[in-house]
């Protein structure tokens, strides 16, 4: 089953309505009420995120489930051109984006992307294992998952920040509770896609 679409802003339209499509989807399944918190804490995160990304943003999202497998999606067009993004940077005393702290921050920086440069910085920002090109500059897909386990090799190996990064990873929401979190990058889309098995 997949609800219908909604479209979202970064300024907040319509975002009540997405949390909405989650309440809906668990009462029509059927989901224990711990079951729908957790699609509705998954609804806000993502809701969350859209809020974040820089620039005024539309994006789409639903939900989509087969049998007990359920997934958030939140897509974007990147409409970030350089002058706005060196606009936006200054602000910060660093000249920095500053916000890309924690998981959610570092994703919503994937939502911030707008050229090959920035794709290819990916591997300095998330892990060159935890990063997948299918193909060069144009596909990417980067999971949850995989970061975790490369961060944890890092922790293992006393890598300078790591253990930094794996305590910003801990107290992430959804990392807590989502299976997966996986982000597409195709052509200027980028996709996010949030699993979680609800039995």
């Amino acid at each position: 089953m997949k609800t219908d679409v909604i479209a979202v802003s970064s300024r907040g339209a319509r975002m009540e309505a997405a949390l909405q499509q989650a309440d809906k989807v668990a009462a029509y399944k059927g989901l224990s009420a711990r079951n729908a918190l957790h699609l509705r804490l998954l609804a806000e995160e993502a809701m969350g995120l859209m809020r974040s990304i820089t620039g005024e943003t539309e994006g789409l999202f639903w939900i989509e489930d087969r049998d007990d497998d359920y997934e958030l999606h939140l897509q974007v067009q990147t409409t970030l051109n350089e002058e706005e993004r060196t606009r936006l940077l200054s602000v910060s005393s660093t000249g920095k984006n500053e916000s890309a702290r924690g998981l959610m921050g570092r994703l919503r920086t994937l939502f911030d992307w707008e050229s090959d440069e920035d794709a290819a910085a990916c591997s300095g920002l998330f892990l060159p294992d935890a990063l997948e090109c299918s193909s060069p500059m144009l596909d990417w897909e980067w999971s949850l998952r995989k970061y975790e386990s490369a961060l944890y090799s890092r922790v293992s190996q006393n890598a300078p920040g790591a253990k930094e990064e794996w305590d910003e990873l801990e107290k992430s929401v959804v990392k807590n509770v989502a299976d997966d979190v996986k982000v597409y990058i195709r052509s200027g889309i980028v996709e996010l896609v949030i699993l979680k098995k609800l039995a």
